[in-house]
């Protein structure tokens, strides 16, 4: 466990962040506990840096873990900042702790990526979105998720359809009109995900090559 030193004068504990930077995995991790088990909002900035260039996945899940464990006033809007971030990493962490916090003054900034060009950052924000969605607006998002139907391989189309069919039912029509779509492809993407709303035990990718041959056929 790293020791902590909070009479520091407002700075956060340069230990700390040192062992942040470590070049041992283990030891990051464990700075990433200590951050958690006795949350400081002075270790905010130290936690957010580090998500953006943490090459270790459970290193990372343990940085946003000690995040959550901060007040969302302090974390929020640092969070929201980091999504403007050059840094594909940077803001695909911070669109994941955000749906880990789920503060919905998040909300407006996570929309604005919904159709962002990188990939792994379209994904990560529809299932941020898909977790912030106010009350009332499914049938919204779900409109707006639809236009991304037909995207990317086999794993990002599963995550698109995940996040429309975690919205509900509100989905459903949107699903219907989109499967009515002149693209074989959207039409495919809109039919494998109304198989998955209607069977989430269903394997996603057979309903998927099934609803292609379909779909061109027709």
């Amino acid at each position: 466990m790293v020791v902590l030193n909070t009479t520091n004068h407002g700075e956060p504990n340069a230990h700390l962040v040192n062992a942040l930077a470590s070049a041992d995995p283990s030891v990051r991790l464990r700075a990433a506990l200590t951050a958690g088990t006795h949350p400081d909002p002075q270790f905010r900035d130290a936690l957010v840096v580090r998500c953006a260039v943490e090459p270790d996945f459970f290193v990372r899940d343990m940085l946003t873990w000690a995040l959550c464990r901060l007040p969302a006033e302090s974390t929020v809007p640092r969070l929201v900042q980091e999504l403007e971030s050059g840094t594909v990493q940077a803001r695909s962490q911070a669109l994941h702790t955000l749906s880990k916090i789920g503060d919905r003054l998040a909300w407006p900034a996570v929309v604005a990526l919904l159709h962002d060009p990188h990939d792994e950052i379209a994904r990560t924000a529809w299932r941020t979105a898909a977790a912030l969605v106010p009350p009332g607006d499914e049938a919204t998002l779900a409109s707006d998720l639809a236009t991304e139907l037909g995207r990317g391989d086999r794993q990002m189309q599963l995550s698109l359809s995940r996040a429309m069919v975690g919205l509900g039912e509100p989905v459903l029509p949107v699903l219907d009109t989109a499967g009515a779509s002149s693209d074989p492809d959207i039409r495919a993407h809109a039919e494998a995900t109304k198989q998955l709303y209607l069977d989430p035990d269903s394997t996603f990718t057979l309903s998927l090559e099934m609803a292609k041959r379909v779909a061109v056929v027709g």
